[in-house]
Order: C-alpha cells, then sequence, then structure tokens
C-alpha cells in the first residue's frame, strides 16, 4: 500500500524510478492513488515542478495517469507491472467468462499443417537474407483482401494484432501526438498508447462502430492517428455498417494527413461484411489477426497499407527480430488453403450464445449489446458493486474500468464458451446483480 511505501528522490529521474520500482515490484498496486504533487515536493523537500517532472516522465512511460482534480494514479495495466498482478483472480467453482479467450472446441487442429512446415523446412530451410514473407501466405491474404475490398498494398506479417499497431504508431508518430481510438475500446491499445508516450482521446462507440462526430471532433483537435475496429469490436461486439462506414469516410476525407489504422478484429469468426475505411486518407494500414479463430498462440497477423507504412514497418521489423517464422507463416498458410475454419460455423455458434444471453437479459429488463464476436457489453450504475455481487454469485465477469476512458460503466462477458443451460442462470444472476438499466446507449 501507498503508506507502507515510501517515494524517494531529489531529482525528477530518481523520484520517477522510485515509482517505477515500486510498481514493477507490486508495493504500488494497479489503480493505487499517487500523493498531490505538492504534497509530495513538500515531503520530499524539492520543488513542486521537479515532482511535476517526474510524473510526466511516468506518463508518457506509461506507468501512470493522470485525470485532472482526481489525480495521478498507478494504471490498471502499467507497462513494468508483472502480466500475473494486472490478471483478475477467479477463485475455484466461479465461472470464468473474464478471458476473451475463443472456444478450444472450435479451433482447428494444428498438427498436420505444422508436420507439413516442418518437413518443407527440412527440404528448404529458411536461412538469414531470405524474403521475410512466406509467397503462399501474402498470396491467400492479398485474395482475401481483394475480395473484402481493401486496397492494395504490400503484404507484411507480424507477431500479432497488436505488434501490428505498434509498429505502425512507431513509425509515424512522435511523444506526445494524441491517437482517436474507440471509448469503449480493446484495453491492450488503451495500454499501449501511453506506454509510446502517445496521448488517447476517446472516440464513442455504438454497435455501428466510432461515431462520425466524435471522429471528427478528434481530427479538429488535432488527433493525427485513428484506430478503428471494423468487426467484433472488443468489448462492445459493434460492427462497422455500410451506412458508418460511408460517414466515416466522409469525415476522413476531410483529414487527408490522418494515419488510420484498422483492426479486422472479426476475420474468420465473424459472417458479417466488412466495409473497410482504407484508402481515404494519405497513410493507412489494415491488418487481420489469426488469434481469434485459429488460436492465440499463433502469434502472427497480416498488415497491409499505403507502399510508404509499409516500407517503414518492415524496415524496423528488419532491424529489430527481422522476420516472423516462416516456418509459422507456413502452417498459417496451410490452414488457409485447407479450409480448416467455416466461418459460418463458428460465426453462427458465437452468435447463438450472444443472442441467447442478450434475449435472456433483455427478458429481465437488462439492456445488454454485442452485435458480433464473442463478448456481450452490459452496461450498469454501478461496476464495482456488479463485479462484486456476480463472483459472489459464482460468475467472474470482466469489469468495464479496463476497457473505457470517458464511456459510463459497464460489464464485458465472454460469451464463447457459454453452454445453453447456463444462460438462464447467469442471466438471472446479472439481473440481480445490476438491476434495470437505465435507458441509454453505451457511447
Amino acid at each position: 500500500m501507498l503508506e507502507e511505501y515510501r517515494i524517494e528522490g531529489r531529482r525528477a529521474a530518481e523520484i520517477a524510478a522510485s515509482v517505477e520500482r515500486a510498481v514493477g515490484s507490486g508495493e504500488l498496486e494497479p489503480g493505487q492513488l499517487l500523493p498531490p504533487m505538492r504534497e509530495l515536493a513538500g515531503r520530499l523537500g524539492v520543488n513542486a515542478n521537479t515532482v511535476a517532472a517526474a510524473y510526466r516522465t511516468l506518463r508518457e512511460r506509461g506507468v501512470i495517469e493522470t485525470a485532472g482534480r482526481r489525480g495521478s494514479r498507478v494504471r490498471s495495466k502499467p507497462v513494468t507491472t508483472a502480466r500475473e498482478i494486472s490478471r483478475l483472480d477467479v477463485p475455484p467453482g466461479v465461472r470464468n467468462l473474464t478471458d476473451g479467450n475463443p472456444d478450444p472446441a472450435l479451433l482447428p487442429a494444428l498438427a498436420g499443417v505444422f508436420a507439413a512446415a516442418g518437413a518443407h523446412a527440412d527440404r528448404e530451410p529458411v536461412l538469414y537474407g531470405e524474403a521475410a514473407v512466406e509467397p503462399e501466405l501474402a498470396r491467400l491474404a492479398r485474395a482475401d483482401l481483394d475480395a473484402d475490398g481493401v486496397p492494395d498494398g504490400p503484404v507484411v506479417v507480424t507477431s500479432g494484432s497488436l505488434d501490428a499497431i505498434e509498429r505502425v504508431l512507431a513509425v509515424h508518430l512522435r511523444p506526445g501526438d494524441a491517437v482517436a481510438h474507440e471509448d469503449p475500446g480493446w484495453r491492450s491499445v488503451l495500454d499501449l498508447i501511453p506506454a509510446l508516450g502517445l496521448r488517447a482521446v476517446p472516440v464513442g462507440v455504438d454497435e455501428e462502430g466510432p461515431l462520425p462526430d466524435d471522429v471528427r471532433a478528434a481530427l479538429e483537435g488535432g488527433a493525427r492517428a485513428l484506430i478503428v475496429t471494423d468487426r467484433a469490436q472488443n468489448p462492445t461486439g459493434a460492427a462497422v455498417s455500410a451506412t458508418r462506414a460511408r460517414a466515416l469516410r466522409s469525415v476522413l476525407a476531410q483529414y487527408p494527413e490522418t494515419l488510420l489504422v484498422e483492426d479486422d478484429h472479426g476475420h474468420r469468426i465473424v459472417d458479417l461484411p466488412l466495409h473497410p475505411l482504407a484508402g481515404v486518407t494519405r497513410h493507412w494500414a489494415f491488418l487481420r489477426s489469426v488469434a481469434k479463430a485459429y488460436g492465440p498462440d499463433l502469434r502472427l497477423a497480416v498488415l497491409t497499407g499505403d507502399s510508404v507504412t509499409m516500407d517503414r514497418v518492415q524496415g524496423r521489423q528488419r532491424l529489430g527480430p527481422g522476420w516472423v517464422s516462416r516456418l509459422l507463416q507456413r502452417a498459417v498458410a496451410g490452414l488457409w488453403a485447407g479450409g480448416a475454419v467455416d466461418v459460418r460455423v463458428v460465426a453462427a455458434a458465437y452468435g447463438r450464445r450472444r443472442d441467447a444471453l442478450i434475449g435472456a437479459l433483455a427478458e429481465r429488463g437488462v439492456e445488454a449489446y454485442g452485435r458480433s464476436g464473442m463478448n456481450v457489453w452490459v452496461p450498469v450504475p454501478d461496476e464495482t458493486g456488479a463485479v462484486a455481487r456476480l463472483l459472489h454469485a459464482g460468475w467472474a465477469v470482466a469489469p468495464g474500468a479496463r476497457f473505457r476512458m470517458n464511456a459510463p460503466p459497464g460489464l464485458r462477458i465472454t460469451v464463447s464458451t457459454l453452454a445453453p443451460d447456463e444462460v438462464g442462470a447467469l442471466a438471472d444472476a446479472v439481473a440481480a446483480a445490476v438491476g434495470p438499466a437505465p435507458d441509454r446507449r453505451y457511447v
């Protein structure tokens, strides 16, 4: 606890290092409030500007966040925190609906494609200096992108979608730049943005995607980049509709220097049509991960975009890891070519589970959302209380605070493994925990 940890230092760098060490060791916990700057300055016998500089450094490093008069606190998932500290502990016997994982029963078998990829590697091992992208993977990816109306561009392979987003932001933006992002939105990106020294600007979202007026306001306010989830938005399940895509393209056309980053989070698990925004702005990137459809341990995403952005990403990648394993790329290409995942079957399975829970909650007077993907978003008046009451009733759900900036409170419930005979009991528990929700949108 803060009372038990004494922040030390006379210079800004020393004070920042003291806080960072405590966060990394767990002595300062996620969400914990730090002393006001003037109070800490008095305690340390330094100028308040010194503490202000230390706090600024900690914000830029993604360790703390500041909310005006509400003060500064350790981020819920600071970059220095060990993974196990930020993970929600689910007691034995409690049904875990927090993790956002796909249903293992819907994932394809991997042994055959890896055996084939291994045999190919035995015959023709990949050595230094060879192409970074497996030709067959690039061909299959480009064919899919063409079919979905994504503009032409080079194909790059990264270690998952978050790796792709980080690389794209890093090659275009500088510390202090603002990034418009959905609110509620993917927690990992909300943590990544400040870790890169950038500022997140919240953009409201409804079931059809980001709100055009909010996007316009963010870009008018100076945001240099916009991140959009096209389908299966995490945590709300939103999917960009054709009408919304036209409106967003119209807004982006007025700000052609905006860096647009699109994440097709629902690729191969959603059967709703894709309505891409790419091509309206000068610099853009469009990415697809294989994690949700084929398994989270397959750390691979395909990325395309304008030639300048892709060249920069590949150049930086060459200076770091060099490339994503061609063995892994061949295995994924084998999964794609062999039709290992039936999109209609997977989308229908997740859809039945979402619709069943949303319908059961509606019967109990509780509003909930989930147009696509494997999550349901439930607006609540008291997020902390609802999570605690559900945990007591035997259900673990994710608190909305993990996913939002200015959006009202809510709960994210992952329905990927929800069985039909669990729906009624879960809906009863949610209704008892939150009561009838007020008449409002979740934006």
